[in-house]
């Protein structure tokens, strides 16, 4: 009987997790160099950030270094977003065809109509205000969830919680490549007339700018499109949001009822905002559910490998 190297055992699942989604990507980019911008800095970032997690996972294990042990904990929130825009740069590169078309003719064909046109007879500045900002409390529910857990040092619910959702970011970035498409505020509206149509009161317009430059998209440019984050399907938003709402009633923790509050009026906002077709909905969920069975079993199997081993 043999042991795994110590640089192996030491790393948590939600380290695996990471480098092996950084290796497979940065493989796929060094296949496809000549297509994709910048592909060698990308890979050495790759590298680079593998390197940082396992000189993290060793550097945590020693009892005496107390803010690596929280940096280690918490490097997967910048990473997620790091990831984030490397697909960015890869579906830019490849120029892959959306699938728009596709996911207008699902939502026909169920509900007979353009959900985010037939909601406009609801709309006011009031509701899109409340929306918005709902939309936008997307990550502070998970850091919401998270942090509640770890303050209450709930440790191996906080490890679950945080490969979970790190798990479920990686997979949806999956779907993205595979299902580019930019949502109805391109397609099926005009995105320089949202504020217009949909006006808020007084912070719709700055939360807009704010997620518009997250997404890549340059203020006042003629063609937005063309700059957009393809990140339609599955949505993420649902996603996730529906990961922290069965994770806060699983544990039950003590912000839950804030979190299914807003949690429901984000999943909402995303069509009523025009960043979502409702098919896009129903794959986040799809995807929520396969995330939430699997993530046990990935992580059963690592904590196997990372035990004594056969020769």
């Amino acid at each position: 009987m043999t042991r795994r190297p110590l640089w192996l055992r030491v790393l948590a699942p939600v380290d695996a997790l990471t480098i092996v989604f950084l290796f497979f990507m940065g493989a796929f980019i060094i296949i496809m160099n000549g297509a994709i911008h910048e592909w060698l800095y990308i890979v050495i970032a790759n590298a680079a950030g593998a390197t940082v997690i396992v000189l993290l996972a060793r550097g945590a294990q020693n009892p005496d270094r107390r803010f690596l042990r929280i940096v280690h904990s918490w490097y997967p929130v910048p990473t997620i977003f790091f990831v984030f825009k490397e697909i960015y740069v890869i579906i830019q590169s490849l120029e892959l065809k959306d699938w728009d078309n596709l996911l207008i003719a699902c939502d026909r064909f169920i509900f007979h109509t353009d959900p985010t046109i037939w909601l406009m007879k609801f709309s006011s500045p009031v509701v899109t205000e409340i929306l918005q900002i709902a939309y936008v409390s997307y990550y502070l529910l998970m850091m919401t969830l998270g942090l509640e857990l770890y303050l209450r040092k709930e440790y191996q619910k906080f490890s679950f919680t945080i490969f979970v959702i790190t798990y479920g970011f990686l997979l949806s970035y999956i779907g993205y490549i595979f299902f580019p498409a930019v949502g109805p505020r391109f397609t099926l509206h005009d995105f320089n007339s949202l504020n217009t149509e949909l006006p808020g009161i007084l912070c719709t317009n700055a939360l807009r700018d704010f997620i518009n430059s997250g997404e890549s998209i340059p203020r006042h440019i003629a063609n937005p499109i063309a700059f957009a984050q393809r990140d339609a399907f599955p949505s993420g938003h649902t996603q996730m949001t529906l990961i922290v709402i069965y994770l806060a009633h699983k544990y039950q923790i003590s912000s839950r009822w804030w979190l299914y509050i807003f949690g429901t009026l984000l999943i909402v906002s995303t069509v009523y905002l025009r960043y979502h077709y409702v098919t896009d909905l129903i794959g986040g969920a799809l995807f929520m559910i396969f995330t939430i069975r699997t993530a046990p079993f990935l992580i059963s199997w690592w904590k196997k490998q990372t035990e004594i081993a056969p020769l």
